[in-house]
């Protein structure tokens, strides 16, 4: 198994989640469960991935006051993920108290707490025109990450091309996941900032998140192991 593969679960229930990595032999690979799955199941899809041995990246990307903020992390706390994450843009307090929450909740499993920088949904003219945030979309995410670092975060989701500099200004050892990973030939459908395994890893990724490129695939046991390969083996495509 990879660790450093987390396979998106973006599926309505936890009945087609369940048949599609028995079907497709995906036992105990590394997963993010997200808003919709964790919406519609609540913890016991935590519960039900954690007996067949899954990592779990719960990202559920909290951005509210501090004391909401961090007596939801208590909770989450409980359910012993690996990684959770808060946005970046809820502020230095949010990310501070997000931590403690973690911390002191009532489990000693070390989940790591990540900040969202900017989506890679969004792109240059995204930032710049629509949410009216001036200067390069690259500095931004590099700036919100050492935000981030300095406020008690262990590391920052962002895309693959701003991995590198982030490492660069905040450390070898912070954090790095990167969403919008792609197997050659697949559509980017609604990412912007996409990559290949291959590509990530050697930017600086530390772990990666992929989607629709194994689930939509005709095999999604071979398109994951296939970027494992990539991920592996550097093949760039």
């Amino acid at each position: 198994m990879n660790k450093n593969i987390y396979l998106a679960l973006d599926f309505p229930n936890w009945e087609e989640t369940k048949h599609f990595l028995e079907e497709h032999k995906l036992h105990g690979i590394p997963v993010k469960v997200g808003m919709e799955l964790f919406y519609k199941e609540g913890p016991s899809i935590i519960e039900n991935l954690k007996q067949d041995n899954h990592p779990i990246f719960l990202d559920l990307k909290l951005h509210d006051i501090p004391t909401t903020v961090m007596r939801a992390m208590k909770s989450i706390s409980q359910l012993e993920v690996d990684i959770t994450n808060v946005h970046v843009l809820g502020g230095s307090e949010m990310i501070k108290v997000a931590k403690e929450g973690l911390t002191k909740g009532k489990s000693n499993h070390d989940t790591k707490l990540i900040a969202v920088t900017i989506l890679t949904s969004m792109d240059q003219t995204v930032l710049n025109k629509e949410l009216c945030i001036p200067g390069n979309l690259e500095d931004n995410a590099v700036n919100l990450a050492a935000f981030a670092k300095d406020s008690g975060a262990d590391g920052v989701v962002c895309s693959v091309h701003e991995a590198a500099r982030i490492k660069q200004v905040c450390g070898e050892s912070y954090l790095t996941v990167t969403p919008g990973i792609r197997l050659k030939d697949s559509d980017s459908n609604d990412q912007k900032r996409i990559a290949t395994p291959a590509f990530a890893r050697n930017n600086g990724s530390d772990y990666i998140v992929i989607g629709r490129s194994v689930t939509k695939a005709e095999n999604p046991y071979e398109a994951y192991q296939q970027a494992v390969e990539e991920w592996n083996n550097g093949i760039k495509g």
